[in-house]
């Protein structure tokens, strides 16, 4: 079984009236290999006649994005010419590669009569042999995503396997990621391969890792001792949790490139800058 090591608070960050925490990246810990960040965006209510998410057309290049829409809606716009909007327990898996421009925002009908919004978004990274691979985009709805029983209760499972079951979407470098849902007094055994980053980040509830109790809000971070964690729940618990190999490589983040080097990173901006991103059609 894996134990402990840390847990690390979301810090508080809002953007603009979004209510935003943040435990990835933070000042014990730079980065997961391979996970980079995470946003924990709500829960709140936002009134009608709001504003909406104020994530407008922004550039991307050498990573990926999963967006879980926990409550509400998001619509996505991006240069590669893909858009949708995706609804509660939805999800969007973005693949930025070689570079391209996308907007996150609200839907005209959300803006219009307002409601409740929950929206965790995690950026993975991308081995330098993948980081120019060409853009792509797969957003589905929470009918798409598999739905997994297990005692007390559910496994979402987004990629990778999980039992006998697969996830719909397929990870450029293998990620196995899933939200777990547990009602109080439940117990579940998480897979954690062996070698392999477990990530794990308690949205709601304040259940027990291993023996150790957390706290919701928290990015717990595990020991690579076992092929497994335990979770036991004494309220309802809601999970994000996944696992991946290590990439290993040299990481240099400015913004929203994730690359290699500091070359990597100067390129990246004139590129953008040249247009060779593309842009969101009108």
């Amino acid at each position: 079984m894996r134990h402990v090591l840390r847990q690390h608070r979301a810090l508080r960050d809002d953007i603009a009236d979004l209510t935003t925490r943040r435990p990835l990246p933070n000042p014990a810990l730079p980065q997961l290999d391979p996970f980079l960040f995470l946003n924990h965006h709500g829960p709140q209510v936002y009134p009608p006649h709001n504003r909406g998410l104020p994530f407008g057309p922004h550039p991307h290049r050498g990573f990926e994005t999963v967006s879980f829409i926990l409550k509400g809606e998001m619509a996505h716009r991006d240069s590669g010419g893909h858009e949708s909007v995706i609804g509660e327990g939805g999800i969007q898996w973005m693949t930025a590669g070689s570079g391209l421009v996308h907007a996150e925002i609200s839907p005209a009908s959300f803006k219009q009569t307002g409601g409740p919004l929950e929206i965790l978004q995690l950026w993975v990274n991308l081995p330098a042999r993948l980081k120019f691979t060409a853009p792509a985009y797969t957003g589905l709805q929470r009918e798409d995503i598999p739905a997994i029983a297990v005692p007390g209760g559910t496994v979402n499972l987004i990629s990778g396997t999980f039992g006998g079951d697969e996830g719909p979407f397929h990870s450029l470098t293998g990620v196995a990621m899933m939200t777990v849902t547990l009602d109080a007094g439940a117990q579940l055994t998480l897979p954690a391969p062996r070698g392999r980053t477990v990530f794990l980040y308690v949205v709601a509830g304040n259940p027990s890792v291993a023996g150790t109790p957390v706290r919701e809000a928290h990015l717990i971070e595990l020991d690579q001792g076992g092929d497994s964690v335990d979770i036991a729940a004494s309220e309802p618990v809601t999970l994000l949790y996944g696992h991946a190999d290590p990439i290993g490589e040299p990481t240099v983040a400015h913004g929203p490139f994730v690359m290699n080097t500091r070359e990597e990173i100067m390129d990246a901006i004139r590129d953008y800058e040249a247009g060779k991103f593309g842009a969101i059609p009108a």
